[in-house]
């Protein structure tokens, strides 16, 4: 892509390559600030198409049914190729796939990604060396399973490294078009396209994915995000809540009294959902043995495990993984995504050293 005030003598040609299952949200958010920029200049700023594995249709993961203009083997030359790809990633890899991304590096040209589609560029390999990003979700799983060392993972809503382009999802494409429009048309047309999508502002790429907590509690708990923050660090091995109480210069009771006014549950069951939210993470994203998971999830024992799991899910950890291949085989959408998921967990019987009234810790609240 051109550096900032290069001139433009072509229209620059964009491919979106769909994967089954992909996020439409994120897709568009990606397509749709193109579009508009040919239309306030009144001119073909940029072409695109659509490109699947076979030239035939792809279904996103809301049900909806793209068509494709092109098959990967009949694609026309293209300056970008965008990689959108969405839930259950890890089964829609295909080596015919791969060796058609690989190829394209080897011609440079640009590559990009937006929801999961990183994933799928860094198991082509041409992510090695390069800084990049994907939806939050599956960053921990990388992590955790060792995956692409030779990768260098953000938690940033986009990462733009030389000729790759990676973001996370949801609406975030539409801050990295018009970031990479600003470049090529300047900031006054990448402005003007955000006012036509009621889009505020155009966030900077080194803005986070999730809000952090001291930013939604404010600056009035400095304590609660000291401790949130010490669980989230230490869920390999659990602190006791006297450890955390301690670290935060407080009684017992003054963090449960915290927890209790600000979170709505017990400092216990939060911390134990944290850990559960980040096992079923690992269940569904990586192949870990259940053993290993929760061993990294700060569970004594696999039985351990096993039982508050099925306490917060209804299902033991093996039936999870079982009921996802089901699924899968039957073509049927994913599961919900694994923080959403666990604010929502049933309450069967209490957390270790917790009271059996204690309530359901609200996980939408936490980075």
């Amino acid at each position: 892509m051109p550096q900032q005030g290069a001139p433009s003598t072509r229209p620059r040609k964009v491919g979106f390559l769909l994967v089954p299952g992909f996020s439409n949200m994120a897709f568009t958010s990606a397509l749709e600030p193109l579009r508009m920029a040919n239309q306030l200049t009144e001119r073909t700023l940029y072409e695109w198409s659509m490109v699947s594995r076979d030239g035939g249709p792809v279904r996103a993961s809301n049900g909806l049914s793209v068509s494709a203009d092109y098959a990967m083997q009949t694609a026309p030359e293209l300056d970008l190729v965008i990689v959108c790809s969405g839930i259950d990633v890890q089964t829609h890899l295909d080596r015919d796939v791969l060796t058609w991304i690989n190829r394209l590096a080897s011609r440079h040209v640009a590559l990009g990604s937006v929801c999961t589609g990183g994933y799928i560029l860094a198991r082509a390999g041409v992510l090695n060396g390069y800084r990049c990003t994907l939806h939050w979700e599956h960053i921990s799983s990388i992590h955790e399973a060792l995956l692409f060392p030779q990768v260098e993972f953000s938690s940033e809503l986009f990462v733009l490294d030389r000729d790759r382009y990676t973001c996370s999802g949801g609406v975030a494409p539409m801050d990295m078009m018009l970031t990479l429009i600003a470049r090529e048309h300047g900031a006054d047309l990448a402005e003007n396209i955000a006012e036509e999508y009621l889009h505020e502002r155009i966030r900077d790429f080194s803005e986070r994915q999730r809000t952090p907590l001291k930013v939604r509690l404010g600056t009035s708990q400095p304590k609660l995000v000291e401790v949130v923050t010490l669980m989230e660090a230490n869920l390999h091995e659990p602190l006791t809540l006297d450890e955390l109480a301690s670290h935060a210069r407080l009684s017992r009771r003054q963090l449960e009294r915290l927890f209790q006014r600000h979170l709505g549950c017990a400092p216990t069951r939060y911390y134990m959902d944290l850990r559960l939210a980040r096992a079923r993470q690992l269940l569904l994203q990586t192949e870990m043995p259940i053993t290993d998971i929760a061993l990294a999830c700060g569970f004594v024992s696999p039985p351990h495990f096993t039982k508050c799991y099925h306490e917060r899910q209804g299902r033991s950890p093996s039936q999870e993984r079982r009921l996802r291949r089901q699924r899968l085989l039957a073509g049927e959408p994913g599961p919900a995504p694994a923080t959403s998921q666990a604010a929502h967990m049933g309450q069967v019987g209490p957390a270790e050293g917790e009271p059996a009234d204690g309530a359901i810790c609200r996980l939408d609240q936490v980075e």
